[in-house]
């Protein structure tokens, strides 16, 4: 029978034993990790430079740049269109839906990523404790009823309890490049969560004009289904009286016909962009209604910072250089693998056959450690980490640069389009009034039978036409605006980074 294993011979309790004084040797490796500590390998990250105008070529003449008192709001960037009802959707937009709900969690998950890497510098403390109860058996009391039991001598039980810590001091400087590369993931991903938010407001805005616009189109096509059912009367007068022929009653039916399908087209196009703002608000289409309302024609004008304040303004352009500034932290985080890692540990335990002596000084062991180590040889994998890492890094300066030329591309293409727009809709207006006055003259003129019915038709046709070519371009108008807010960033701001 074996007795219980008992612990390896260790130096006396310290309670019993004055602090022992650091030798010469350790107290120069202590001074050297200490001066060491603050080392960094990594390089310093700086914003990489881009092609940023002074001014943008598609600006209006006499336009001039805002400033922070006239500015763009950052906030409710769709009050410029005076709605209380979208701004009541946009409110819900930012608590329901689903894809700014992701980009939520994302952040959320990078800010504990930032967490985690920083609490890597501090020191790790565990406490471990075990009870293990051993025995055996003799051939000359097997099978008896109290060997059966486990009540003989031959058990034996042992306490352990014991407290240790270990530590990495960051001599090079990789844990604080890791926490920054994580510190720069979580600024990525909220600038990625404002852009997920600026993508779904914007597309809300889009869609509630969208809808505004089918509703007036729809007003337009009741309006002219009624004088076309008029008309239609007109010609069937005509035709009982035996002044105008069976043809301009067909005429007049197939006009009123294509009006009245042309009309449900609208109402198809109206449900499929409320079901989108559904989805939008996190709702199922089947709970969401949006009652018409007058459409309002209002165009809000857009006050437009200099190119330079985009860089501020777009949450794209932010994530884009901070993860240049991640992939640069990873440059010193892969360099550090050149150098020797350290680890310090220390531990107090104590071992007995019964609780009670756990904390007896005979039984209390201690221990303290230093680890070293350093990589001899790996076939220039280190170096090709590191390279690695350089080349990523000129991959995500590139991305930078790139995200800030498709920027500025994108504030140029909706200033022009603001800019022509607003000049058709000023002939579209002219020739809308211009047709108006052809149908009714072709009107009267068909009531006196000076015209043929075809006349009618065809200035008909082209009055309604340039109406809804009017609506359509005032709707763009409104859309162009909403594109361009975003296109300057929306409400994105740089100080939550």
């Amino acid at each position: 029978m074996t007795s219980a294993p008992r612990p390896l011979p260790m130096s006396r309790p310290t309670h019993r034993t004055a602090p022992c004084a650091l030798g010469p040797t350790t107290a120069l490796a202590w001074v050297l990790l200490c001066a060491l500590s603050g080392c960094a390998i990594g390089p310093t990250h700086e914003r990489p430079s881009a092609p940023v105008p002074a001014t943008y070529k598609e600006a209006a003449p006499g336009w001039v740049p805002a400033t922070p008192a006239d500015g763009l709001e950052r906030g409710a960037w769709w009050a410029v269109f005076n709605d209380p009802l979208l701004d009541e959707l946009q409110r819900r937009v930012d608590v329901s839906n689903q894809n700014i709900a992701a980009a939520s969690a994302a952040y959320a998950q990078a800010r504990a990523l930032v967490g985690e890497q920083r609490a890597a510098a501090w020191p790790i403390v565990s406490l471990d404790t075990t009870a293990n109860r051993s025995g055996g058996e003799s051939s000359s009391s097997r099978g008896s009823g109290l060997e059966r039991a486990g009540l003989t001598g031959a058990n034996a039980n042992r306490y352990q309890v014991s407290l240790g810590a270990s530590w990495e001091p960051d001599v090079w400087g990789r844990l604080r490049q890791s926490a920054e590369a994580a510190q720069a993931g979580a600024q990525a991903s909220a600038a990625d969560l404002a852009a997920a938010r600026l993508a779904a407001q914007g597309e809300l805005a889009v869609n509630y004009l969208g809808v505004r616009q089918l509703d007036a189109q729809r007003d337009l096509l009741q309006a002219t289904i009624g004088g076309y059912e008029r008309t239609l009367q007109i010609a069937r007068n005509r035709y009982d009286a035996g002044v105008a022929p069976k043809t301009d009653v067909l005429q007049a039916q197939t006009q009123l016909a294509n009006a009245q399908a042309d009309r449900l087209g609208l109402i198809r196009q109206r449900a499929q962009l409320e079901h989108a703002i559904a989805v939008l608000l996190g709702q199922a289409p089947a709970d969401f209604t949006l009652a018409p309302t007058p459409w309002a024609s209002h165009i809000p004008t857009v006050p437009v910072g200099l190119p330079s304040t985009l860089l501020q303004r777009r949450p794209d352009i932010a994530s884009a250089e901070r993860q240049v500034a991640l992939a640069n932290a990873q440059i010193g985080i892969a360099r550090s693998a050149h150098y020797p890692s350290f680890g310090l540990s220390a531990s107090v335990g104590a071992g007995a056959t019964r609780v009670s002596e756990l904390f007896n000084a005979p039984t209390t062991l201690w221990s303290l450690g230093l680890q070293a180590a350093q990589t001899l040889f790996d076939a220039g994998a280190t170096r090709e980490r590191v390279a690695g890492a350089q080349a990523t890094r000129d991959q995500a300066v590139a991305r930078y640069r790139q995200t800030v030329l498709v920027a500025f591309q994108g504030v140029e293409d909706q200033l022009a389009a603001a800019r022509v727009l607003e000049a058709q809709q000023t002939l579209r207006r002219q020739a809308t009034d211009a047709a108006e006055q052809v149908e009714a003259q072709a009107l009267n003129r068909y009531r006196a039978g000076q015209v043929g019915y075809t006349e009618v038709v065809t200035a008909q046709a082209t009055a309604l036409n340039a109406r809804r070519a009017l609506i359509q371009a005032v709707a763009d108008r409104q859309t162009t605006v909403v594109a361009l807010i975003q296109a300057l960033g929306g409400g994105w701001q740089e100080n939550p980074l």
